[in-house]
């Protein structure tokens, strides 16, 4: 049952809540989401979204992005999809939570500060375990140990107080084991050395990407909107080449196209331009990288490999859905392992079924979905129904 919970004093826009009630068709698991909090804070300033998409697997665990919305829609949409993609991306990492996502509106480095962090915790805490949050784009580990003090449902905390660190580690780790696996299904050989891979955006995930590429022997070139950013990269791995946006980089004759910013990426213009400058693989970071439906048809259609992203950038959601259970790095990197696995699986179906790997991983992930919530008919011993 979907719950719209209005937190403020303000109600939904025209057409809000009709992108909230979206249905459900042939028993599968729909867009439409169980819960999405509206939440207000007028003392501390802050405005978020909190978006829970399912709750099948169990609790609903996602980042909290920290982004200067150009309107409150615009938030509202971004926190409706990524929620979304956290379901689709728990299933597919065989964990047993389900998908949310949180979004503050603000400009963090101008808004941010310790009243707001801990108001949005206790709007977390009104959940009461229904969502679990993490980092996101924004949001670091420092934010979660001061979130973490209006409520318990946080993850990815700092080490100092038994937290998993930075998840961005895991992140690049498990996006450079689906590119491995790109490479085993296009070259036959599960590595990119000799390859030129370009990433877009070596960020927090980005940069340690970057590392990874380099120390198995490919050649990199890297572009970023923030200087500080390239020059991090570029004091670390002086033989990356820098160029100087996007464009210039798609242009730039890739073996492989890493997208590493924000989603949106691989709109008709972005796949036109890779088509034709020969690029093989697309597999990057990002989150909700197809623009719009049929992207993924468009790439398969020119011959482009697309790893999907929500399958290879799951590693930090491993990492953070450790902490859990008490935090333990090797065994949450002995599980973003298995992102190789799984790529190559998503691969095989997508082969035989005659399907882009998107849609394969998409049916892999709803197959999860709909089984285990479907053990919940079973009634257990002293449990109640409803």
């Amino acid at each position: 049952m979907t719950d719209v919970q209005i937190s403020s004093a303000t109600h939904p826009a025209p057409g809000v809540l009709s992108r909230i009630f979206r249905t459900e068709q042939d028993g599968a698991p729909g867009d439409g989401h169980e819960q999405v909090v509206l939440c207000h804070d007028r003392s501390s300033g802050l405005k978020a979204i909190i978006a829970i998409h399912s709750t099948a697997l169990g609790p609903a665990l996602g980042g909290t992005r920290f982004y200067p919305y150009a309107s409150e829609e615009a938030a509202l949409e971004d926190a409706l999809n990524l929620s979304r993609g956290m379901s689709y991306k728990n299933a597919l990492a065989g964990l047993d939570l389900g998908g949310g996502k949180a979004v503050i509106i603000g400009d963090p480095n101008k808004v941010k500060n310790e009243a707001m962090l801990r108001a949005y915790g206790r709007f977390v805490e009104s959940l009461r375990g229904r969502y679990i949050t993490a980092c996101d784009v924004g949001t670091y580990v420092q934010d979660m140990d001061v979130i973490a003090r209006e409520t318990e449902f946080v993850t990815g905390r700092s080490p100092e107080h038994g937290g998993a660190g930075d998840s961005s580690i895991l992140t690049a780790f498990g996006v450079f084991q689906g590119m491995r696996a790109s490479a085993q299904a296009r070259w036959g050989q599960p590595t990119l050395r000799g390859k030129r891979v370009g990433v877009s955006g070596v960020g927090k995930v980005g940069h340690y990407l970057v590392g990874h590429l380099v120390a198995d022997g490919a050649t990199v070139v890297v572009t970023d909107v923030s200087e500080a950013a390239v020059n991090r990269v570029r004091a670390a791995h002086p033989d990356v080449e820098v160029v100087a946006d996007t464009a210039a980089l798609l242009g730039s004759r890739l073996d492989v196209y890493a997208p590493c910013a924000l989603g949106g990426a691989l709109d008709d213009h972005t796949v036109a331009a890779l088509g034709e400058a020969g690029t093989s693989v697309v597999c990057g970071a990002a989150n909700n990288q197809l623009a719009h439906p049929g992207v993924e048809k468009d790439l398969a259609g020119r011959g482009i490999l697309y790893a999907p992203d929500y399958l290879v950038n799951s590693g930090g959601v491993i990492q953070v859905a450790d902490e859990i259970e008490g935090f333990n790095f090797e065994r949450a990197k002995n599980k973003a392992t298995k992102i190789f696995d799984t790529t190559l699986e998503i691969f095989t179906r997508a082969a035989a079924d005659g399907v882009p790997p998107a849609v394969a991983a998409d049916r892999l992930a709803e197959k999860r979905m709909r089984e285990i919530s479907a053990l919940r008919s079973v009634l257990l011993p002293g449990a109640r129904r409803g």
